[in-house]
């Protein structure tokens, strides 16, 4: 398994998904100061050598009032942003350490459904959750690969389909944006993983201070599909671009998300 090889910096950067099974999306590591390759993964020293942990979306979806698809992928890309921006997560709170070895090996996010009691008990464990319009997602700390905590091991990827009963509207021009390729069809388990990539790597080329703004106005961000005129365009602005490599859904090389914050605009990529 090779992961693929990408020239990365804090404002231009690629994220690949790697083999894994189906309800797995997995980045290249988390971008360093100086640009650099993505070792490759079949090497010992390359970042499948170090300790695998896996960041748990688990995403609240009721047979009777499931949340609307866009809200549930920003609601999926903030509590993201949550996770990565809390205390606890930084410095020396008590998740900083498995948030540091998660981001530093080949970063997984793994998007699971939870209804009635199964979210009861996802609740109970140690997470935060993050309410959108209607949806909520709880986000975990990260988890050692085979050593998840039993009542999310149980919970189910399978049947994380979700519509929007109308098409949203076009978000406002200072609003950050997670671009999806319009091309791509993906299931909204994937995508809301997807989304979370992009948050991460929109939150990684802010300085501290844009990133401080961000979390002051809580983390305000639209999802939308993008004109198709438009795709090309932005996957070439030099914002961050979410790359797939296509082991689930969809074709290795993909590019799935561009993260359009506005502070990470070198020009305006004049397509919204």
């Amino acid at each position: 398994m090779t992961s693929a090889e990408t020239t990365r910096s804090a404002r231009s950067t690629g994220i690949t998904d790697a083999a894994g099974p189906a309800d797995q999306d997995r980045p290249a590591p988390r971008p360093a100061p100086a640009p650099q390759d993505v070792p490759d993964a079949r090497e010992v020293t390359g970042p499948e050598a170090a300790p695998q942990f896996v960041l748990p979306l688990v995403a609240r979806i009721e047979r009777a009032e499931p949340p609307a698809r866009t809200d549930a992928l920003e609601t999926a890309a903030r509590a993201v942003l949550v996770l990565l921006s809390d205390e606890r997560a930084v410095g020396e709170g008590e998740w900083a350490a498995a948030v540091r070895d998660w981001q530093d090996a080949q970063i997984r996010k793994v998007v699971r459904r939870a209804r009635g009691a199964e979210w009861r008990r996802a609740q109970e464990l140690p997470g935060i959750t993050v309410r959108g319009h209607h949806a909520e997602v709880r986000v975990h700390p990260p988890v050692p690969l085979d050593g998840w905590p039993k009542d999310l091991a149980r919970l189910q990827v399978s049947g994380t389909e979700l519509d929007d009963p109308a098409e949203p509207e076009a978000p406002p021009a200072d609003r950050p944006v997670l671009w999806f390729n319009p091309e791509l069809q993906m299931s909204a388990g994937k995508e809301m993983a997807q989304a979370g990539h992009g948050a991460q790597l929109a939150w990684w080329g802010l300085t501290e201070e844009e990133q401080a703004a961000w979390r002051a106005a809580g983390f305000p961000l639209a999802v939308r599909s993008a004109e198709p005129a438009a795709w090309e365009a932005l996957t070439r602005s030099g914002l961050p671009v979410v790359q797939d490599a296509g082991f689930t859904e969809i074709a290795p090389g993909s590019c799935t998300v561009v993260a359009d914050h506005p502070a990470l605009r070198r020009t305006p990529p004049g397509s919204h």
